[in-house]
Order: structure tokens, then sequence, then C-alpha cells
């Protein structure tokens, strides 16, 4: 059995989302759009070269590009010290 989520966020894993726009095999002017998304490793992304080299592989329709974004669900908080104060009126 794999790791929970919350064990691969604590691992440095991110929520990676895939967009692939893709030419349907029998309209090959048609563009489609498929979205995938998994918790991955920047900057290497293997889940996701890895699921592209899948469907190259295994899919009819070819791959026209691929648009993605990265996350990291857990990070250190962001803040900041304000040391100074502006008084309107």
């Amino acid at each position: 059995m794999g790791a929970s989520e919350t064990e691969l966020m604590l691992k440095g894993y991110g929520l990676t989302t895939a967009e692939f726009f893709y030419r349907m095999p029998d309209h090959i002017h048609v563009l489609n759009t498929f979205v995938w998304q998994d918790y991955d490793l920047a900057p290497d992304h293997p889940k996701l070269f890895g699921f592209i080299e899948f469907w190259q592989r295994e899919i009819d329709g070819p791959l026209h590009s691929v648009r993605f974004t990265h996350r990291k669900m857990i990070s250190p908080g962001e803040w900041r010290n304000v040391v100074g104060e502006f008084l309107l009126h």
C-alpha cells in the first residue's frame, strides 16, 4: 500500500496539475483536453514525465502541448515582521 497524502507532503511532494492538449486520432484537426493530477516532486517531476511517456507509448491521440503547475501543500509559514506604522488623519 502506498504512502498517504500527508506522508507524501511531509516528504516534499506537492500537487502537480497538468492539462494535456491532444489531437483526436480520427479528426487530426480537432484538439481535446485531458486534466491529470498527482503528487510529484519538483523540479524533476518524475510522475508527470512518466505519464507523458506512457501517453506517447500507449495512447493513439498525439500530444499537441502540455501545461502544468506545481504547488507544495505544506511549506513554512509566510510572515513578515512589521516595524513601522502609518497613521492617516
